[in-house]
């Protein structure tokens, strides 16, 4: 016996989005254990990777711990606990800022910069296996829609909905 098809495709959508991004996050987790990173802290590096001063263009000032969390979307005391454990794998250095003897910036070493290499290779090998079956035309039709459908969210929140950072 088969249930009849949805007639909310937006809802089959985000159904589906959520099983692959699950299925997605399983598989790139299971290959980062080996490295002994987390996908948290693989999302960590990333962010600080892309900040002037942390990563690769030396312009400005690292990042501080408290827009590390901002920008991760978690609270200050969940960014310090994978910064802690970052730190521990000599992955990340904490630098006092010298603006604010409270606040701490956070820098990647040169291990952090290898082990986001590794990251970048796992995080291609998973989504190429998962998206083989779709053709490449059909990739950039999806990817062209989530890029819409994002811009549109963050660019005019609907009512009820605060508005995104």
């Amino acid at each position: 016996m088969t249930t009849p098809p949805t007639a909310d495709t937006a809802a089959e959508l985000a159904d589906a989005l959520t099983r692959a991004m699950k299925r997605i996050r399983r598989q790139t987790m299971h290959r980062l254990e080996p490295y002994g990173i987390t996908p948290a802290q693989a999302r960590a590096l990333r962010t600080l990777a892309h900040a002037p001063g942390c990563g690769e263009d030396s312009g400005g000032a690292p990042m501080r711990l408290s827009e590390l969390a901002e920008r991760l979307r978690i609270v200050p005391r969940s960014a310090t606990a994978v910064v802690d454990a970052l730190e521990e794998a000599a992955l990340v250095a904490r630098t006092p800022d010298p603006a604010d003897r409270r606040a701490v910036r956070v820098v990647l070493t040169d291990s952090g910069r290898a082990a986001l290499e590794r990251i970048g290779q796992v995080r291609h090998e998973v989504a190429q296996e998962y998206f083989e079956p779709v053709s490449r035309a059909e990739q950039e039709v999806l990817l062209r829609a989530l890029r819409a459908a994002e811009a549109a969210y963050e660019s005019a929140p609907p009512p009820g909905r605060p508005a995104a950072r």
